[in-house]
């Protein structure tokens, strides 16, 4: 059996050349998991739309595509395409899953929510011709025993970050904002796996640098604790992604600067408390940012904050103040998003009702652009905004102001090296992944990187911003 799974791209981007960066950052290993579930007698072919041209003019047995929102038109007319070739074509992701109805106009089949439990029955019920049209995950869902993720179907030249790894599923916290919670909906919404499975994994990979794309790798104590205990002396450099409480309220992040943590994604999302608890961002409330941050500086853990624009106690001052503040902090790069009411959730749920959104134009619902009628503005001031603080933070002045706000020479050149080595000089990266350079550049970043980590337990110099691949 031939089986192609397919992560398609923005519907307007029309070559991989033309999409920004980003989409250059890590692999799509939700679909290389499924992968692994494929008997050796099969054929696997692992297509990602961002990175590479392929051909559609084949006729798999069957075809599984990964559906993002701001992907979804361009996912349905392959979907379309393939279904006109008699190819079995399957739908899942969080766009089918906040919109089943939608999606199953287009496939013979979908999966509502994690595909690791229902993907092995429905591969049963296909061999048989006795398919279902829907799949929908429930309660028992474990990450234990999985098989080995089918990396070798990962191309990983055409990828800034090819060592990115999952350890859990999901989040124990529940913002209203967060396209996920409905994904998780049904059954467990956080589980781990098993820490000598996630050690095997991290084992696996080559070199030294990692990637954790786990939404919050600090959220179970006793997992983390016993996997960065498991990590020390494993001589990896590694990003991942936490949140303020689980700074402040334990001694992991000690724990995992000791095992090779070099930067950290935080949700900061916005200053206001009031706007913190009615998106019920409550791991935030109460929570003193600015002692979090000096506990990361402290440890020589770079932050890459998160921030969003647009929620209803924002006014026009909220970009400027927003910047100044995250400047003034030595913030080491922000992500700064629109706020984007997706489907499922339930924000969008109150948009909806008080007639707020303004189009359902899904290529649109990329945090970049206004889709709802915000309130302390207008959705032009709004948009407006967003850009000049994107702007703002990264111009030379404030990239030289947040390097000096450190206390320590080398964290004002580890500042400097990241924030104007990546962000000012983004599209020579491009050029170096798309030309194949950035491959041959592999060995003689990783030595640098073990020589840092071996002189100075407390640096690092290349690093990969979390989410940019998704939300920004």
């Amino acid at each position: 059996m031939l089986v192609k799974f397919i992560l398609p791209g923005l519907v307007e981007a029309k070559t991989p050349r033309s999409r920004p960066i980003k989409y250059s950052l890590f692999p799509p290993l939700g679909l290389a998991t499924l992968a692994s579930f494929l008997n050796d007698d099969d054929e696997a072919v692992l297509v990602d739309d961002h990175v590479q041209v392929w051909q559609m003019d084949d006729a798999p047995d069957l075809v599984v595509i990964q559906v993002y929102i701001t992907s979804a038109s361009r996912s349905y007319a392959i979907a379309d395409h393939y279904r006109a070739k008699a190819s079995f074509v399957i739908l899942g992701g969080l766009h089918v899953t906040s919109l089943p109805d939608e999606a199953a106009r287009h496939a013979d089949a979908i999966f509502i929510g994690p595909g690791e439990q229902t993907f092995p029955q429905f591969l049963a019920d296909f061999r048989k011709g006795q398919a279902q049209k829907r799949y929908v995950s429930g309660g028992g869902r474990t990450l234990a025993g999985l098989p080995m993720i089918r990396r070798d179907l990962i191309k990983r030249e055409r990828y800034l970050v090819p060592n990115s790894i999952v350890v859990s599923r999901g989040c124990p916290h529940h913002c209203d904002f967060c396209y996920k919670d409905a994904f998780f909906e049904g059954g467990k919404s956080f589980y781990m796996q098993r820490v000598d499975d996630a050690l095997a994994e991290i084992d696996r990979l080559p070199g030294k640098h990692l990637y954790f794309l786990d939404d919050h790798l600090f959220g179970a104590k006793k997992f983390a604790r016993d996997l960065f205990s498991g990590m020390k002396g494993m001589g990896r450099v590694w990003q991942a992604a936490a949140t303020i409480d689980s700074i402040l309220d334990s001694d992991l992040i000690e724990r995992a600067a000791e095992a090779g943590l070099r930067s950290l994604f935080i949700g900061f999302e916005s200053l206001s408390q009031h706007s913190l608890a009615s998106s019920n961002k409550k791991q935030n409330l109460g929570r003193s940012y600015g002692e979090a941050i000096r506990k990361m500086n402290d440890l020589g853990i770079m932050i890459n904050g998160s921030f969003v624009f647009g929620m209803d106690g924002d006014s026009r001052d909220v970009f400027s103040q927003t910047v100044d503040w995250a400047v003034g902090q030595g913030i080491t790069t922000a992500t700064f998003h629109i706020m984007t009411p997706y489907p499922g959730t339930a924000l969008y749920n109150r948009m909806a009702e008080g007639g707020r959104m303004l189009h359902h134009d899904w290529n649109r619902y990329d945090t970049r652009q206004v889709v709802f009628r915000p309130k302390g503005m207008t959705a032009k001031e709004l948009k407006a905004g967003y850009d000049q603080a994107y702007r703002d933070f990264y111009s030379w002045t404030n990239i030289f102001r947040a390097s000096f706000s450190h206390d320590r020479p080398k964290h004002i050149a580890k500042h400097l090296a990241y924030s104007a080595g990546w962000k000012k000089f983004e599209g020579l990266w491009a050029l170096a992944i798309r030309s194949g350079v950035l491959q041959t550049m592999h060995p003689v970043l990783e030595t640098i990187l073990g020589e840092v980590k071996r002189r100075e337990p407390k640096s690092g110099m290349l690093q990969a911003k979390k989410n940019e691949g998704f939300f920004n």
